[in-house]
């Protein structure tokens, strides 16, 4: 009788046991973009994935789904079965956002601890643009007649604490002026509320700027890294002009903590290989965005200094309703 039961038992857990040694990835991986489609994070995500796909040998599928300036999203893959199925590229902020609700005594949508990290991708520094109708031909010509009329002059970004308006607000501190925020829901919307001349300007990612300069839809008064931006080589640095003012919008990849160790190695694997791959390269040569790819464990150093950074930024902004 005992035997009888324990062959059911084990005919029972077959099915399990097969399913458990069954190859990652074995259905298709959902790449979650938590913004619009356009932006910066969306630019970069869709030639990774592609690359990605053609090496796991299973589609790897872009979803948008933005919303409160990419929280949305990052609960989404913050929350997922951590089973490598579910993946999020996103942008600075997803380190932001948890210090933000931090700051007005909110719980958290999510933590930090519950992604982990994958690769950077990308880390550019925005670049202060202006529409070319507007009357700006350098920083200090804007901060004057910024302190001459304060709150007139509107600069549009895609979300509170968002990769957009937090360095417009570091700017801002910086110059003692006051200029009023536009909001709208990803990178593509914030670039057309300038091109459409709701907005005069806004802290652009330089993949989104470059064309539009070389347009002469817009024009470029200053970038925010430590050096010079090789797609805007005679466009001052805001550290140049004599603010103290460093940020990155950097792009990087993540999974639910908890996907198992092996599974963690396999997808570091294809995102190595695909961050080095001609389609994923070239894609970035023609924004003007080099690749600056990095593996899970140096990845994870640059969060903790940049989380280091941020933190004291949104400290000295303080609460902006």
């Amino acid at each position: 009788m005992l035997a009888k039961f324990l062959r059911a038992a084990l005919v029972a857990l077959c099915p399990l046991i097969s399913f458990a040694q069954e190859p990652y990835p074995g259905k298709p991986i959902s790449l979650i973009v938590p913004f619009p489609p356009g932006g910066q994070a969306d630019l970069s995500a869709r030639p990774l994935a592609a690359a990605m796909s053609q090496l796991l040998k299973q589609p790897v599928v872009v979803i948008n789904k933005p919303g409160a300036s990419g929280a949305i999203g990052h609960r989404a893959v913050a929350t997922a079965n951590p089973d490598g199925y579910t993946l999020l590229v996103t942008l600075v902020s997803v380190q932001a956002l948890p210090m933000v609700d931090e700051l007005f005594g909110r719980k958290p949508q999510y933590t930090m601890d519950q992604l982990a990290p994958l690769a950077l991708l990308v880390a550019d520094p925005p670049v202060l643009v202006v529409g070319a109708n507007q009357p700006w031909k350098s920083v200090k010509g804007l901060a004057d007649d910024a302190k001459k009329h304060p709150d007139d002059i509107v600069y549009s970004h895609s979300g509170l604490y968002g990769p957009s308006h937090l360095p417009m607000e570091m700017f801002l501190h910086a110059a003692g002026i006051k200029m009023r925020g536009l909001p709208a829901v990803g990178g593509g919307p914030t670039m057309a509320l300038v091109l459409g001349g709701s907005a005069a300007m806004w802290a652009s990612p330089p993949a989104m700027a470059v064309s539009q300069v070389s347009a002469s839809k817009l024009r470029p008064l200053a970038t925010f890294g430590a050096k010079r931006h090789p797609a805007f080589p005679d466009v001052p640095t805001l550290k140049e002009l004599g603010y103290d003012i460093e940020y990155y919008v950097w792009s990087g990849m993540f999974a639910p903590a908890g996907t198992p160790e092996p599974i963690m190695k396999t997808l570091r694997e294809a995102v190595r290989q695909s961050a080095h791959s001609k389609e994923f390269t070239t894609a970035m040569e023609k924004l003007r965005s080099p690749a600056a790819y990095l593996d899970a464990p140096e990845f994870a150093q640059f969060l903790a200094k940049d989380a280091a950074r941020l933190r004291q930024a949104i400290q000295k902004i303080g609460k902006v309703e």
